[in-house]
């Protein structure tokens, strides 16, 4: 019965993913009917006989399945990503920027836009930054040779206090009619410029991510009982916490130089997960990623419709992500 309902369970949220994906590709402020977009789809692989307009195809290839596509690996790469962290940190507080990347993906993009360069070049250099942050972050403890749990977690706030620092002074050199205002709007996240080009040059190093920690999510569940136990059942702690982090961090940093940073993700998402299937990670991770995934692109959906221009990400996420963590605080609550 147990495995029956979490079948059931995971039927549903591919079944929201679908719906979330539909109501993301039909409305906006030029709408086009479910019909319509079936058959827009349906007509670079079969024969339809072309009855829409060119806009609607423009619409629905060029503009909307890119922006939805991103949505959607943004979505599933933070929750995952959380979910990954949490498991090996062991901590349900922890979130994807932990280790500084997101610092260091600001002051990567931040550099670009100071320059003139294009959303290209922003892009690449916020996945440089990103990467830099976690490369610099696991380098202090091999100097203090403590390779700890916690020294980790000490070396990400250092890390991220330095970039941190190093983004105000960024933005101190802006210029305040232009530059500031574009560092400011990346920073705040969204998916407006999101294209099938800065997609695809994303998506493979996403999806192998993803695929590697689902892999690995059931050797994670060994270490809630102990690096020392795990250890004596043939787990290499070293070599797991490595390669977890890096899928994650890769993950984590590709999502914001397509779509600048977006908050509570990776923090909270997970926690739903919990409560619809527990805290054994091999079914959490894949509930994770699809919660995430639907989440996102809803909110992505309500952004560019709720007012005349664009809504920053990262102000939806919060405003929705700091009332549901305090839900999921007094529903664990009330179950202790």
């Amino acid at each position: 019965m147990k495995k029956r309902k979490k079948r059931g369970i995971f039927a549903v949220l591919t079944g929201l993913c679908l719906v979330t994906f539909c109501i993301g590709m039909c409305f906006g402020r030029y709408p086009v009917s479910l019909k319509e977009l079936c058959m827009v789809l349906a007509s670079r692989f079969t024969d339809i006989p072309v009855t829409w307009s060119k806009n609607t195809d423009n619409v629905v290839w060029a503009i909307r399945l890119p922006r939805m596509c991103g949505a959607f690996l943004v979505g599933a790469g933070l929750s995952i990503s959380g979910a990954t962290y949490q498991g090996i940190f062991q901590n349900p507080l922890v979130s994807p920027d932990l280790l500084g990347v997101s610092a260091g993906a600001c002051v990567g993009a931040s550099i670009a836009i100071l320059c003139g360069w294009p959303s290209a070049m922003i892009q690449l250099l916020a996945l440089l930054g990103g990467l830099l942050a976690v490369a610099l972050t696991n380098l202090i403890p091999i100097l203090f040779r403590n390779k700890s749990n916690l020294m980790l977690v000490l070396a990400g706030i250092i890390v991220s206090g330095f970039f941190n620092s190093a983004q105000g002074l960024l933005k101190y050199v802006a210029d305040p009619d232009t530059q500031l205002a574009l560092i400011t709007f990346w920073t705040m996240g969204s998916l407006a410029k999101v294209d099938t080009a800065s997609v695809l040059s994303v998506m493979p190093g996403m999806l192998i991510s993803m695929g590697i920690l689902l892999c690995l999510r059931w050797r994670i569940n060994l270490l809630a009982i102990g690096e020392t136990e795990a250890h004596s059942l043939g787990v290499h702690i070293t070599r797991l916490r490595g390669i977890s982090i890096l899928c994650a961090t890769i993950l984590t940093a590709s999502s914001i130089c397509i779509a600048g940073t977006v908050g509570w993700i990776g923090l909270v998402v997970p926690h739903f997960g919990r409560l619809l299937v527990g805290s054994d990670n091999k079914k959490l991770m894949p509930a994770s990623l699809l919660i995430g995934a639907a989440f996102l692109m809803l909110i992505d959906t309500f952004a560019r419709n709720l007012a005349g221009t664009e809504v920053p990400l990262s102000i939806l996420t919060g405003f929705i992500g700091a009332p549901a963590f305090l839900i999921l605080l007094v529903v664990q609550k009330s179950r202790v």
